[in-house]
């Protein structure tokens, strides 16, 4: 069982090139050794001829020995190049390696690709994930406030319709209000859906906005550290900042009980950093299950090339970070 496990063994390309130069090597020297063959000075034209086709003889040896061992290679490079990422599954599993290294490049690349369709699997059932529970809270709310709002209109009118002059501009003052109230809660939602302060005040701006509008009296403080002058950033960049800005600021409102969270933005040439700090319990070691946020945030970091962290102490609070490279850098 040894011997046969150590014949099976593939041999380094470095020693298959060695043996093949080696083999080339001693033919020449076979031939020099036993070939009648003499070599005067000055040389003879017909002594140069013979001398030429034996190197025109050996170094077509040479390159014939070299292809057959660097074949694999590239039998190899043609398989790699014919796997496409829409058509899962395919695997580098009828190469013959012939050797270490190429065994080696063989047993990577298929745990390379196991890699990435396991992280597009897990990525497509977070984005689907994240995106019918964002469905299901839009369809909520619709159901719940402006439902049941509309619906508290329509009896108003129905009254008024049926009532006396004067209860009926009472009923209508309501109705106006609650039609008001309405619209209001129609406005929240579009902008959790999307940010028009991104599009109308740029980011800096929008961060005030949302920092405003999530602060509350009985909520924890929230601090800014805005760079009052970014450079420019790309629209889906300033889109994944606010968003990672929004749902740490959520995070942070929702589990952290924090008193006082920091939200921070910088950037130069060739980074910009997102850091949201808060003074509460800190992360569980073991989260719930359901919860897309910190993937959701995570997915769209990689979006746009970007580095996304957490770190999280015990009563000491969570530290949210997202660091983008501008265009200049990734490319």
């Amino acid at each position: 069982m040894t011997s046969q496990a150590t014949q099976s063994r593939p041999i380094p390309l470095l020693w298959r090139v060695f043996i093949a130069n080696v083999a080339v090597f001693v033919i020449a020297l076979l031939l020099l050794t036993f070939s009648p063959i003499e070599v005067s000075f000055p040389i003879k034209f017909s002594q140069f001829l013979l001398l030429l086709a034996g190197f025109v003889v050996l170094t077509a040896m040479n390159l014939y020995l070299l292809r057959r061992v660097l074949s694999p290679l590239s039998t190899l490079t043609a398989v790699m190049s014919s796997v496409d990422p829409d058509t899962p599954g395919l695997r580098l599993s009828a190469v013959d390696s012939r050797s270490a290294e190429g065994e080696a490049l063989v047993h990577a690349f298929n745990g390379m690709l196991d890699r990435l369709e396991s992280a597009r699997h897990e990525a497509a059932r977070t984005a689907l994930h994240a995106q019918e529970a964002e469905r299901l809270r839009v369809a909520q709310e619709l159901h719940d406030e402006i439902g049941q709002t509309l619906t508290a209109v329509t009896i108003k009118a129905e009254r008024a319709a049926d009532g006396d002059a004067g209860a009926a501009a009472d009923a209508l003052r309501q109705v106006a209000d609650a039609v008001r109230e309405s619209l209001d809660e129609v406005r929240r939602i579009a902008r959790e859906l999307r940010p028009e302060a991104l599009d109308d005040l740029g980011l800096v701006n929008a961060l005030i906005a949302l920092c405003n509008r999530m602060s509350s009296a009985d909520g924890p403080l929230i601090k800014r550290e805005l760079q009052a002058t970014l450079p420019p950033l790309p629209e889906e960049v300033e889109l994944v900042l606010y968003r990672v800005a929004q749902e740490s600021i959520t995070n942070a409102i929702r589990h952290s009980n924090a008193d006082t969270i920091s939200l921070s933005l910088e950037g130069d040439t060739d980074f910009v950093t997102l850091r949201v700090r808060d003074d509460g319990d800190g992360m569980p070691r073991q989260l719930p299950s359901g919860t897309s946020g910190i993937s959701g945030m995570r997915e769209r970091a990689l979006l746009v090339g970007g580095r996304f962290s957490i770190e999280s102490v015990p009563t000491r609070g969570t530290e949210v970070r997202l660091m983008i490279p501008l265009e200049g850098e990734r490319t």
